[in-house]
């Protein structure tokens, strides 16, 4: 909650972010959408405004694709995305946006993943199935090509594509004599891969907008002037606050670390000191992501009850007697020892060729080994 003064009157800010319970988990272990097309990391953020009597509100709403999709931790910096392939997939899409509407009104969904690589397959796999429902309208916005270079203006694209339809929507206002005046009918669904940088920038910057639209209806700003953009302005340093405050708060719950782009929110740009920031934010969402999310998503399944305990079942902790802790070090060991193996008889030649290879294919092996086990990954409940 923030109070900046327009006007030489104290208005007041509030961010209420609402999470869906139906698919609680960690960034990789709990990804897109499950049979009933509730999605990963949906998040029903609310931005409440009161100005001089008058109250308004403005909803958007994030989650992760609604499609059946995964990327298993392997040590990779980035695990492969591979799309499940199911014959309910046309189902569970139609499930998740009749949902929105239903609760919300019409739904525009944008997506802001990368159109190449892995993310590309899956950004196409997703248009091609909102391609099924006419009453959704579908904006693919690539923003690490769009935006690119820090060029974070440029998101003015985005909202120019949508601006006819986000002014339709609306938002709710209520005068000082509690009179509805508007009533907000439609919802902004974004979406990139997991929902929390990417998104957290766009949904703060249409926040803004509507902001902006708010002000000018209660007369707080007049019609030609224009508080949404990035600036230096203090009475507007709250609202940033707010905006960055929230996005590591959601962040740290899905991730374990503080949103990426923090200072995109604060500043409008990239800065040195939020780079060196977000390099470190990466480098902890590795390791958490291999070592220590399969814990943390058992833990999320027991405490919410999608995991039932059983007296008469054997303790699923008790079926696989391989840990990443008492592995790592005896797999280091093992590894280098291959590898110092290895390079000796290497050096040998003529003879050594042969032991070489058999060094060569058991560290092979030896890596392989420790890719499929070293990390840590969850026990009671399957992925969907």
């Amino acid at each position: 909650m923030g109070r900046p003064k327009l006007n030489n009157s104290t208005s007041t800010i509030t961010l209420i972010s609402r999470r869906c319970t139906r698919r609680l988990g960690t960034r990789m272990w709990r990804r897109g959408a499950n049979l009933e097309g509730d999605t990963a990391n949906f998040i029903e953020t609310e931005q409440l405004l009161e100005y001089d009597g008058f109250k308004s509100s403005f909803l958007q709403v994030r989650g992760s694709i609604p499609l059946l999709w995964e990327q298993i931790v392997d040590l990779s910096y980035k695990p492969r995305l591979s799309i499940i392939e199911h014959e309910d997939t046309p189902m569970v899409v139609k499930h998740h946006f009749y949902d929105l509407m239903q609760r919300y009104g019409s739904t525009i969904a944008v997506d802001l993943t990368d159109k190449h690589g892995n993310e590309g397959q899956l950004s196409l796999a997703y248009a091609t199935e909102m391609e099924n429902l006419a009453d959704v309208r579908y904006v693919s916005f690539d923003f690490h090509q769009r935006c690119g270079g820090s060029n974070f203006d440029s998101l003015k694209l985005l909202y120019d594509e949508i601006a006819d339809d986000f002014e339709k929507q609306g938002y709710f206002l209520q005068t000082t004599e509690g009179e509805l005046v508007e009533e907000q009918k439609g919802i902004i669904r974004s979406n990139c891969i997991d929902c929390l940088d990417r998104t957290n920038v766009t949904q703060s910057y249409l926040a803004r907008i509507s902001l902006n639209q708010q002000l000018q209806r209660m007369c707080a700003v007049a019609s030609s002037e224009y508080i949404c953009t990035f600036t230096e302005d203090d009475d507007l340093e709250i609202f940033r606050n707010l905006w960055v405050n929230q996005g590591d708060e959601i962040s740290l719950e899905y991730s374990g670390t503080n949103a990426l782009k923090g200072d995109i929110v604060r500043y409008g740009k990239q800065t040195f000191s939020g780079l060196i920031k977000d390099g470190i934010s990466a480098l902890s969402r590795y390791y958490l992501n291999n070592f220590q999310d399969g814990i943390r998503q058992d833990a999320i399944d027991l405490i919410s009850g999608n995991y039932t305990v059983s007296g008469n079942s054997p303790s699923p902790f008790q079926l696989n007697k391989f840990e990443s802790r008492t592995l790592f070090p005896v797999a280091s060991v093992l590894l280098i020892g291959s590898l110092t193996v290895t390079s000796i008889t290497l050096n040998r030649g003529g003879q050594g060729v042969i032991s070489s290879v058999i060094c060569a294919g058991a560290t092979a092996g030896m890596m392989a080994l420790v890719k499929a086990n070293i990390c840590s990954r969850p026990r009671l409940c399957g992925l969907l």
